[in-house]
């Protein structure tokens, strides 16, 4: 069972295929794949590539800014990457308190007393505010957060 309101996970779902769109790529493109077509793109759309046209390197400099964020937030909630951290999620999540957490456009961002930190993305703004008003953030995240949303480590570039 997710707390996904049905427009938020439309909403979420969306970008996430907007990001897979910009690259080409669907839900099963490894990391592999994604770094190819990354570096490729990146090639093609360079701003570098037009000293002499400034408004071709405008849309190149906007182009490549998106590239470069649908990039960083496909290989972050890539079925590798989340393998990769699985262990250490699972423990943070099962042994570490919340030391603190933000709410901005749909994303929680949960910082551990481990120090470890991963955003949930999609998370309502109604969900949000029972965990503000829970007694315990990390009981109310355990039940009601942890496992129902797409999450990303935070806090640090991820590697390839």
């Amino acid at each position: 069972m997710t707390n996904f309101a049905p427009a938020k996970k439309e909403q979420v779902m969306k970008r996430v295929g907007e990001h897979r769109k910009l690259l080409g790529v669907d839900k099963t493109a490894t990391l592999k794949d994604l770094k190819t077509i990354y570096r490729n793109t990146m090639k093609d759309a360079h701003p570098d590539k037009f000293v002499n046209d400034d408004e071709a390197k405008l849309e190149a400099e906007e182009k490549s800014k998106s590239v470069i964020e649908a990039y960083h937030f496909l290989v972050s909630i890539n079925p590798e990457t989340q393998e990769k951290y699985k262990e250490e999620y699972t423990e943070t999540i099962a042994k570490s308190n919340i030391q603190d957490f933000d709410y901005e456009k749909q994303i929680l961002k949960v910082q551990h007393l481990n120090g470890k930190m991963y955003e949930y993305i999609g998370v309502p703004r109604n969900t949000y505010i029972k965990m503000v008003n829970a007694d315990s953030p990390s009981r109310f995240a355990r039940r009601h957060i942890y496992g129902n949303y797409i999450y990303r480590k935070n806090g640090e570039a991820m590697e390839d």
